[in-house]
């Protein structure tokens, strides 16, 4: 079965927010959000991957991935997240620029270039950004997430990824002093706008609930 680039860009996003999002079963407008199209756009791609049975879909309702889906979508995170790591390790690519190059890269399709480029990292874990990379049967260890703006004043805690989807975004947290494993404590939290203080290295940030929805962290100690 022939599966386009578009095709696959579509079962990818819908692997994010249904499976690495935990949305369960995520909706076209959603969808559309997510990539940044008329939702129109969504529901007429919807139907073309529901002839290929790689989505279950009815029309306004809630989708899903089929197993065929599912088996295309991770097959193309794990071809997107080693070129990251390669670009990151091997190439001097900042954090915030693989993710752009890599959305090209993975759409290649040989199983033994992927291969290799794996075993020449020795099998890497996690991409730069801190998410997990799938092994060559498509297994990886999805945890938990707990996002930044689900803390309160007091806690502390340990970042372990971040979304890679937005170059302004991977910047701006450079900018700042965020890295994978820095120390983080909450400092005030604001009702109104869920907005709040975090202190990184000594240095107060105020950042906007928007940005600590896409910081994933591990709570080390709880107020």
């Amino acid at each position: 079965m022939h599966i386009t680039k578009a095709e696959e860009d579509y079962l990818k996003a819908l692997f994010h927010l249904s499976v690495e999002q935990e949305l369960e079963r995520a909706g076209t407008n959603r969808l559309a959000d997510y990539l940044g199209v008329a939702p129109a756009s969504v529901n007429n791609m919807l139907k073309k991957l529901k002839s290929k049975a790689l989505v279950d879909y009815e029309k306004y309702g809630k989708l899903s991935l089929t197993e065929g889906g599912k088996a295309i979508a991770v097959r193309l995170i794990r071809k997107h997240r080693l070129w990251e790591t390669f670009l990151f390790k091997y190439l001097n690519f900042s954090w915030d620029e693989v993710h752009e190059v890599a959305e090209q890269l993975e759409h290649i399709r040989s199983p033994k270039l992927m291969a290799e480029l794996d075993r020449f990292m020795g099998f890497p874990q996690t991409d730069p950004h801190g998410e997990a990379i799938p092994n060559e049967f498509g297994e990886f260890d999805l945890k938990p997430k707990i996002a930044l703006a689900a803390l309160k004043t007091g806690d502390i805690c340990r970042l372990v990824s971040v979304s890679d989807d937005s170059i302004a975004f991977l910047r701006y947290v450079s900018k700042i002093g965020l890295a994978l494993n820095i120390i983080i404590e909450i400092g005030e939290t604001r009702a109104f706008d869920r907005s709040m203080e975090i202190r990184v290295e000594g240095i107060t940030h105020s950042v906007s609930c928007k940005f600590a929805e896409h910081i994933f962290v591990e709570i080390l100690h709880e107020e």
